[in-house]
C-alpha cells in the first residue's frame, strides 16, 4: 500500500501527458483555418484542452480502479 501515491502520479502524469500530446495532433491534423474555432484556432488552445481532458480521464480511471481493488478486499 505504501506505492499508492507514486502509482496516482505515474498515472496522472501519463494522463496529462497523453492528453496534451492528443490535443496538439488534434490541432496539427484537423484544427480550425478559420480562426472561429475557440478550442483548434490556436496549438495552445488545444493542448490545453486535451491537458485537461487527459488529467480528467487518469482520475476516472484511478477511481475506477481503486474501487475495484476495495471490492476485492472486501470479499
Amino acid at each position: 500500500m505504501k506505492h499508492w501515491p507514486l502509482k496516482r502520479v505515474i498515472l496522472l502524469s501519463l494522463g496529462l501527458a497523453m492528453g496534451a500530446l492528443a490535443g496538439y495532433a488534434y490541432w496539427f491534423f484537423i484544427g480550425c483555418n478559420q480562426g472561429s474555432c475557440l478550442i483548434t484556432s490556436r496549438a495552445s488552445n488545444s493542448t490545453l484542452y486535451g491537458l485537461v481532458m487527459g488529467g480528467l480521464l487518469a482520475g476516472s480511471v484511478w477511481d475506477y480502479i481503486n474501487k475495484e481493488n476495495k471490492v476485492e478486499d472486501k470479499s
